[in-house]
């Protein structure tokens, strides 16, 4: 597994910042935030600007970018995302499902969203995935499997992130063996309770919550899981760089305690 960084940690500076201080906390990787209002890192209205400095910072720095964060699924702007993943070498493009919680009538529009998506991502060689998400259509595992299940595009994955499926009230370590052969990008973090908002960055980090997530990533493992892992933090914009730095390296330190102690490292 290669444990990355999600840049929306580090939204209120710039993406140097993100990038250099994502290496000296010790992570192989990062990926960039596209996320609207949460960053300016990979503003896809000018990708074309950015890509040659995100592929400098990512040589400078010796920090692979493992993907890209845009949860938009309005075609023109992933059109824009799937292009500059193909210029600068992403190989993943995370989304979010799309339609509403408990409300059937979304979910064959979430289906033939992702369909489309799913094949203009082939067209670029990339790979999209989307996650349950706390409020959209797919939520928990029954609504993740039922999606799944429509849809069998080797260019769609799963993007399996344990705080959603926590939220929902499951338990993630026992949820994950339903989906597993699907995942291929993990967004980690942890949660105190089960709230539908994740708390305070400083509670989003690994081992402050409740999430059992030593479990999560002694079943990755197991499966034979190699893909990236990369911690999101959102709402952290306002903070200055030394409260995003020590949630970074003590998030980096549980994971890699975990990977240590379930034989991954």
């Amino acid at each position: 597994m290669k444990l990355g960084v999600n840049s929306v940690l580090f939204g209120g500076h710039n993406l140097e910042t993100a990038f250099k201080y994502t290496q000296l906390c010790g992570y192989d990787g990062i990926e960039l935030s596209a996320i609207d209002g949460m960053s300016e890192h990979l503003v896809l209205d000018r990708w074309r600007e950015i890509a040659p400095r995100a592929k400098e910072l990512s040589k400078e720095y010796n920090l692979p970018i493992l993907a890209m964060e845009q949860p938009s699924q309005d075609a023109a702007k992933m059109e824009r995302a799937f292009q500059a993943a193909a210029e600068i070498g992403v190989p993943i493009i995370n989304c979010g499902p799309g339609g509403k919680a408990n409300d059937e009538s979304t979910f064959q529009p979430v289906v033939d969203s992702l369909g489309k998506l799913a094949d203009r991502a082939k067209h670029f060689g990339v790979t999209l995935c989307f996650k349950a998400h706390v409020g959209q259509y797919v939520h928990n595992t029954p609504t993740t499997l039922k999606v799944l299940e429509a849809l069998n595009n080797p260019n769609l994955g799963l993007d399996m992130d344990p705080s959603h499926i926590w939220r929902a009230g499951e338990n993630p370590v026992e949820a994950i063996g339903a989906v597993i052969k699907r995942i291929r990008h993990v967004h980690i973090r942890d949660c105190k309770g089960r709230q539908p908002n994740p708390g305070t960055p400083e509670m989003q980090a690994n081992g402050r919550g409740d999430i059992d997530l030593l479990g999560y990533l002694r079943v990755l493992h197991a499966s034979g899981f190699v893909g990236p892992v990369d911690l999101e933090i959102i709402g952290a914009k306002g903070y200055d760089l030394p409260r995003c730095v020590a949630i970074a390296a003590e998030a980096r330190g549980h994971m890699q305690a975990c990977l240590q102690a379930c034989g991954a490292r």
